[in-house]
């Protein structure tokens, strides 16, 4: 009964983090686009990610599948260009179909910039994206009652107001340290760039200095914001392998799966896979951890 508890936990988890993966992948994927609109029309880059996200269903949904129509933009009088039949508010509504993903974000720009109902948001400051969410549920983008909330609830979660201040190259703009402050590069075994942390650091300061987005090395490292780190603790500045080329690790006092996980360079969340076990599962000494493949059927954690 304990085992199937795990099982089921384990189910769970890897579901909520593979939703988490296709944001954060989609993110990657669009958010300079998102940045050059947001320099060309004034829409927070924030607030077209968001809607992204959450109208194309991480770019997944039958609707951004079919037509690249990743912000549900229906046909409207007017409309000229090739149309695409799906079923939203009622059956078989007419949605506009672009050739390319990032006709579908400037058509979003344009669609936002030339409406008159819209006018009144550019009002606002482009870092403003909690008007910017309300304003759009009082114009009448979507007709869901939670929307403004769904939107701010994305860019808190996975920081999207950082793209607001960038450059319109994407890159954000930092100092860089002095020479003789910067860090010393290593690499893994696994061949995964990496940089050791001092007392008092933190995922942030890392991020600044190695130009890097917060939310992208706390991905890369299986980590939350509010977590701290250790003293020489491994940071790494590019995402994990899958598997390590080590067959195997036996467990020593005081290990756990995240510190393993960090040891090898191989993913937090494929560990645990690899060896049917959840993420606070507690170790013990001499106990055998797979880092290439599956345990056997018939080898026990429990």
């Amino acid at each position: 009964m304990k085992r199937i508890f795990y099982i089921l936990i384990l189910i769970v988890s890897q579901s909520t983090t593979a939703q988490q993966s296709a944001s954060e992948q989609y993110i990657r994927k669009y958010h300079e686009i998102a940045i050059d609109e947001m320099h060309t029309y004034g829409i927070p880059a924030s607030i077209t990610l968001a809607q992204g996200i959450l109208e194309s269903g991480n770019g997944n949904s039958t609707l951004s599948r079919k037509s690249k129509n990743h912000f549900g933009i229906k046909c409207h009088k007017g409309w000229k260009g090739k149309k695409v039949y799906h079923d939203d508010d009622a059956k078989d509504e007419c949605f506009r179909k672009y050739r390319k993903v990032s006709d579908s974000y400037r058509d979003h720009s344009e669609f936002l910039k030339t409406r008159d109902r819209y006018a009144f948001l550019f009002d606002y400051k482009m870092t403003d994206y909690k008007s910017w969410a309300k304003g759009l549920k009082k114009a009448g983008y979507a007709t869901h009652p939670e929307y403004a909330s769904k939107l701010i609830k994305l860019i808190h979660k996975y920081e999207l107001d950082q793209y607001d201040k960038s450059s319109k190259s994407g890159k954000r703009k930092v100092k860089k340290p002095k020479r003789k402050y910067r860090k010393e590069i290593f690499k893994s075994d696994n061949g995964l760039k990496y940089v050791l942390a001092i007392d008092g650091e933190t995922y942030d300061v890392i991020a600044r200095q190695q130009s890097l987005w917060l939310w992208e090395l706390l991905t890369y490292n299986d980590r939350d914001r509010d977590m701290k780190l250790l003293s020489k603790e491994r940071v790494y500045l590019e995402l994990k392998k899958k598997r390590s080329k080590t067959e195997y690790h036996v467990v020593e006092s005081g290990e756990t799966l995240r510190g393993i996980s960090q040891l090898y360079g191989i993913q937090l969340e494929k560990l645990c896979h690899k060896n049917r076990m959840i993420l606070d599962a507690k170790l013990k000494v001499g106990q055998k951890l797979f880092l290439r493949k599956r345990k056997p059927k018939n080898y026990s954690t429990t």
